[in-house]
């Protein structure tokens, strides 16, 4: 059992759909906790996907310490990342998923490919792009400045970083830069587009990926995601991480197909949910934690996005993006 006495909660910079914002925070057992969440709030381990080692090893112990650290939430969420995926603790649980390539050779990647993928990336080197690491510097942070501010839409949706300033661009990318690797697409010198990677134990997890649209005929995605994949393998990667496969029960979407053109699959592993109030009880029998993408129907979700998408494209644009 954990002896020493866990320090009030306090508060941690997140940032939510682009926008930084801080939540009330508590340090246990060398974990930063978080809650979010209104009505019902969530307690979870502050970017649990870039924290190295097991997330929580006794949950036990760790659960009662959270407890006695005075925090006010319904509810703790933690999970078991990949390879461990076999459930191994008696809380309930629901199945979370990566979009990951298993990195075993950049051939057996590469021949699961699509045949169109393969064009698309021999494509970028024949349109005259090149596909290289890159330093995080002046130099960079102004190019991803530049493709953020691009345009205010992306996949049919405001995009949350635009407008941004240099500052701010350059400020937030600079997390984890001791376990980041950048990659850039260049044309011409100009960067037209880029990955960010964060190397979590074997695995490496995207966690900004972003290209020109005035650019989109060199494919410059499908030849940063083949260079990534490179990288892994030379560094002896497990798993090469593209966020989730599917969000919920949105299931079918061009991200998704994106996904699976460059060779990621979909991989399961165990989210355990343990309440911590009445409330927490009542939203983990019910599932209250999946929100309305993981409880509403499949075909209901999917004319709820396209009105929602339809509205989007009838918005005004922003005076500065004219």
């Amino acid at each position: 059992m954990e002896n020493a006495i866990t320090l009030p909660a306090e508060l941690a910079e997140i940032r939510v759909k682009g926008k930084t914002t801080f939540v009330p925070s508590a340090q246990i057992q060398g974990r930063t906790v978080i809650v979010t969440g209104n009505w019902l709030k969530q307690a979870a381990i502050h970017d649990q996907d870039m924290v190295e080692g097991e997330l929580v090893a006794n949950p036990g112990d760790f659960i009662a310490a959270l407890k006695r650290s005075g925090i006010n939430a319904d509810y703790f969420t933690f999970f078991q990342r990949p390879p461990d995926i076999a459930p191994k603790f008696k809380f309930h649980f629901d199945w979370d998923n990566y979009a990951a390539v298993r990195i075993t050779t950049f051939d057996a990647w590469w021949e699961s490919l699509p045949q169109e993928t393969r064009k698309n990336v021999r494509r970028s080197a024949k349109r005259g792009m090149a596909v290289r690491s890159a330093p995080y510097d002046e130099e960079l942070a102004r190019g991803i400045h530049k493709l953020y501010n691009e345009a205010p839409m992306r996949q049919g949706k405001p995009f949350w970083h635009f407008g941004k300033d240099f500052d701010t661009i350059k400020r937030e990318h600079a997390t984890y830069l001791e376990r980041s690797e950048f990659i850039g697409a260049y044309y011409q010198d100009e960067l037209i587009g880029f990955i960010k990677m964060v190397y979590v134990d074997q695995i490496a997890f995207i966690l900004h990926i972003l290209a020109a649209n005035a650019h989109y005929d060199k494919r410059p995605i499908n030849a940063l995601i083949a260079r990534a994949v490179e990288v892994c393998v030379g560094r002896q990667i497990k798993y090469f991480v593209y966020d989730h496969y599917v969000y919920g029960n949105k299931t079918d979407s061009s991200l998704v197909e994106l996904k699976r053109r460059n060779g990621f699959e979909q991989i399961n592993f165990p989210r355990y949910y343990v309440p911590l109030t009445w409330r927490g009880k009542l939203a983990v029998s019910l599932r209250l934690y999946r929100g309305l993408v993981g409880l509403l129907p499949a075909p209901i979700l999917k004319r709820a996005l396209a009105v929602r998408n339809f509205l989007y494209c009838r918005r005004p644009l922003p005076s500065d993006a004219k």
